[in-house]
């Protein structure tokens, strides 16, 4: 509720009355407006569950299964699209898309530009949480772990694989900064593009380069249409800490559990 405050001057006494009047009263249910209740799709049948018998005991196999067949799915554009997420010290959260460039036992890796808000919040609080979606499979992965940099021969390899176009732009933009226009962009770019003409090597700035994600949780959520949905997460143990009543032993040093929806 946002008040007004009135003044009123009587002048029989001269003296002053404040005098508090409701402009409006609202809420933020009266404020929502747009219903999303019945909002619903199926997802998954009963018989095709998720047991524990029949997947491979180790999250980075099982990881490469899912995504192949992400990958090769009629209607995933883009199977390595993830959200990931950041915070400051102080556990200010924020989040966005970004794309997975490679993977395998030592994490998930992907590059940006370090000076970004996300490359400060990993400065100062090196955790992060990605999270996968493939709508057409109902399937989802989630990722904890610590994040490092990747070798500056690493962020390299990579910046020369990209296009042209790609590299002017990693030069010139000042990620996650205030731009006058769009056309400040441009002329940026444009200066770039005389700078180095295409077919010419273009470093890799310092403020661009590599993350990887070192996972210590990684999780595999499979929609069901009644909502009794599958979740199987795989950790690392802690150490001195005791497994769970219903914790499995898993490969490599990982372990397992069923987790309710």
């Amino acid at each position: 509720m946002f008040k007004c405050v009135k003044l009123c001057v009587c002048p029989l006494n001269n003296f002053t009355l404040r005098k508090t009047i409701p402009l409006f009263r609202t809420t933020m249910a009266a404020e929502s407006t747009t219903d999303l209740k019945d909002k619903r799709v199926p997802y998954k049948s009963r018989n095709e569950v998720l047991l524990e018998k029949d997947i491979v005991k180790e999250p980075f196999k099982l990881f490469e299964s899912w995504f192949h067949e992400a990958n090769n799915t009629p209607g995933i554009i883009e199977a390595n699209a993830m959200f990931i997420a950041t915070s400051t010290k102080n556990g200010i959260p924020s989040g966005r898309m970004v794309l997975l460039k490679s993977y395998g036992k030592n994490g998930f890796v992907f590059f940006t530009n370090y000076n970004s808000r996300k490359g400060n919040e990993l400065a100062e609080n090196p955790q992060a949480s990605l999270a996968f979606y493939w709508e057409p499979l109902k399937r989802s992965v989630r990722i904890e772990g610590h994040v490092e940099k990747t070798s500056d021969k690493e962020s390299d390899d990579y910046f020369q694989s990209r296009p042209y176009a790609s590299k002017i732009g990693a030069i010139a933009s000042d990620q996650s900064r205030p731009c006058e226009s769009r056309d400040q962009m441009s002329k940026i770019t444009e200066e770039l593009r005389q700078k180095y003409k295409e077919g010419d090597y273009v470093p890799r700035p310092k403020h661009w380069g590599g993350y990887v994600v070192i996972p210590k949780v990684i999780e595999f959520w499979q929609g069901q249409s009644d909502r009794v949905h599958d979740r199987i997460v795989f950790k690392r143990p802690v150490p001195g800490e005791p497994l769970g009543p219903h914790s499995h032993e898993g490969e490599d040093g990982w372990y397992y559990e069923r987790l309710f929806p």
